[in-house]
């Protein structure tokens, strides 16, 4: 009896897993490969539906403003890439190299951007520099609507995730390399350059990398601080909404994809160069006092989260100004949202953020722990993992758009999702998908493999043994990827603008709406609406992940 139920017990899991497997695989065809291969298809043909090859492209390179936006794109992308890039380097540098004081405060306070949607910084901006603006005179002739707006919105969006990637690489650095340069009689210089710099190359690349991706794909700065400046993401939103173009739109999706694609790529070579820079010997580097260089980095630190801070509290003031530049008397009249239903729209945003939150962690562990954990079926746990790689290449309004092609067409049985609530909460998981797998594999990975040899020898289920003890040891990482999607879910735009129904607006697009129109401090409070959210909503996950983690992990602490 015994040898026959642990057979019997390991079959049911393996029949388990299988279905598992194919219906993951199943979900991300139609959820992601579907949809990008009905863009690309839509790329190819003519209004009509007539299929006409290359005579897109044709039309698009005998289009100067179209071409101008394709450079206007890359210029914007390297120079803010580059930009984001060295100021992030000095801050990382400052909060891992230096004796910095107040370390943790300028760590929160430079990923205070990650809460607040891209279009606040633009709005912001324009309060500070616009034609009304209190420091307009800054900026002398020049104006803030154009590519001074861009570059400065997006260098605020983008700086937090150039800062984690970097201090991330910097404080893994072992120790014991600058105390031998040190006993080498290396000064600084020397260890900047033989310890510093080649401990961080490939982290640097990869910030080079995902910095250009979110600046050439991001459509909320450009669009409400661009002005005349045309970029690519901005022009499919006009091709799309505007001028119901959809093959052009299509067509500039595709181009917005590639380099995208090309920077995936380029990082995803870089992470399997990247070698182990730490073992269990690996001490902790510790920097000696250094008045002029402490001093140094105290003030750049100190300007660097000045200004961060100071975009949000400018956002948050002009949301509460009775009537800018003229009245300054606070009130809460711009809260009322009296030109749009703002309230409903928030609660939509709130309703889909619960729900990307909840759903999404749950698929994505689930999925996670059938590719990390699973037995046997090698083939669709590598095909289910390469599947969840994808959405990190895709652009939001890329995917929002290919959903539109996808999900809209009259054949399509699932057109009934068209507009609701399920479908931009599938697409929001889907966009965010891949950091979350990644967090969640990585989580796994740490655990002992004796789990499942244990569960199989005391015939327990693996799903089982999953649910009663690798959840609850992975538990830091779940919550992890649960306050990503919410406060992603909070502040997007990107893939939601085309798919939302006139009952399921939401407080982000609500805010693209009302900046359209010319209310930009109804648009400002709706963003700090948002921005404060999704602040209570880490503040919550602070408080939840100590309570937590003292009742399920107890047995870590000595």
């Amino acid at each position: 009896m015994t040898t026959l139920s642990l057979p019997r017990t390991a079959s049911r899991d393996d029949k388990l897993q299988r279905w598992l497997l194919t219906l993951a695989c199943v979900l991300f065809l139609l959820a992601l490969v579907l949809p990008l291969g009905q863009i690309l298809h839509t790329a190819l043909v003519d209004d009509q539906g007539r299929f006409v090859g290359l005579d897109n492209i044709r039309r698009y390179l005998a289009t100067p403003a179209l071409i101008h936006s394709l450079i206007n794109t890359l210029t914007m992308g390297l120079l803010v890439t580059l930009l984001v890039t060295g100021l992030a380097f000095l801050y990382a540098y400052g909060l891992t190299r230096t004796r910095l004081p107040a370390r943790t405060l300028f760590k929160v306070v430079a990923m205070v951007p990650i809460l607040a949607p891209s279009l606040l910084p633009a709005i912001s901006l324009i309060y500070l520099f616009g034609n009304q603006g209190g420091l307009r005179h800054w900026l002398g002739d020049e104006s803030i609507y154009g590519p001074i707006g861009i570059v400065l919105g997006l260098s605020f969006w983008a700086f937090p995730h150039a800062v984690m990637l970097l201090s991330t690489a910097m404080g893994a650095t072992d120790g014991r390399l600058f105390e031998a340069c040190r006993v080498l009689r290396g000064g600084p210089v020397r260890a900047f350059f033989q310890v510093t710099l080649p401990g961080i190359k490939y982290a640097l690349l990869s910030t080079l990398m995902v910095v250009f991706t979110m600046v050439i794909t991001d459509f909320g700065v450009p669009k409400v601080i661009g002005g005349q400046y045309a970029m690519l993401a901005t022009d499919i939103y006009k091709q799309v909404v505007g001028q119901q173009n959809f093959a052009m739109g299509a067509l500039i999706s595709t181009l917005l994809l590639l380099p995208a694609l090309l920077a995936f790529a380029a990082d995803s070579w870089l992470q399997r160069r990247n070698k182990q820079l730490i073992d269990s010997r690996s001490l902790p580097y510790q920097p000696a006092p250094n008045p002029w260089r402490d001093g140094f980095f105290l003030l750049f630190c100190s300007l660097m989260a000045l200004a961060l801070l100071a975009v949000i509290a400018m956002a948050g003031y002009a949301s509460l100004v009775q009537f800018w530049p003229y009245n300054l008397s606070l009130s809460l009249n711009h809260y009322r949202f009296d030109l749009i239903d703002g309230w409903q729209a928030y609660g939509n945003s709130l309703r889909m953020a619960g729900l990307t939150a909840l759903f999404g962690t749950l698929t994505i562990f689930l999925a996670a722990w059938l590719v990390e954990k699973g037995q046997g079926q090698n083939g669709l746990r590598k095909l289910l993992h390469g599947l969840a790689m994808v959405p990190l290449a895709v652009p939001g309004l890329v995917l929002g758009l290919a959903y539109i092609f996808f999900f809209n067409q009259p054949e399509n049985p699932l057109r009934v999702l068209y507009g609701g609530m399920t479908l931009l909460v599938v697409s929001t998981i889907v966009h965010f998908y891949t950091v979350g797998h990644l967090t969640a594999v990585t989580a796994l990975k740490q655990l002992p493999a004796e789990i499942e040899a244990v569960a199989a020898s005391l015939r327990i289920s693996r799903f089982k043994a999953m649910w009663r003890v690798s959840l609850p040891m992975c538990l830091p990482a779940v919550l992890d990827v649960a306050i990503y999607l919410f406060v992603n879910a909070m502040t997007t735009v990107s893939a939601v603008v085309f798919l939302y129904g006139p009952d399921t607006m939401l407080a982000s697009v609500a805010v693209l709406n009302l900046d359209d129109s010319g209310n930009i401090a109804p648009a400002a409070a709706m963003a700090m609406l948002i921005f404060t959210t999704a602040l209570l909503a880490k503040l919550l996950h602070l408080a939840a992940s100590r309570v937590l983690l003292r009742l399920t992990q107890g047995w870590r602490q000595r």
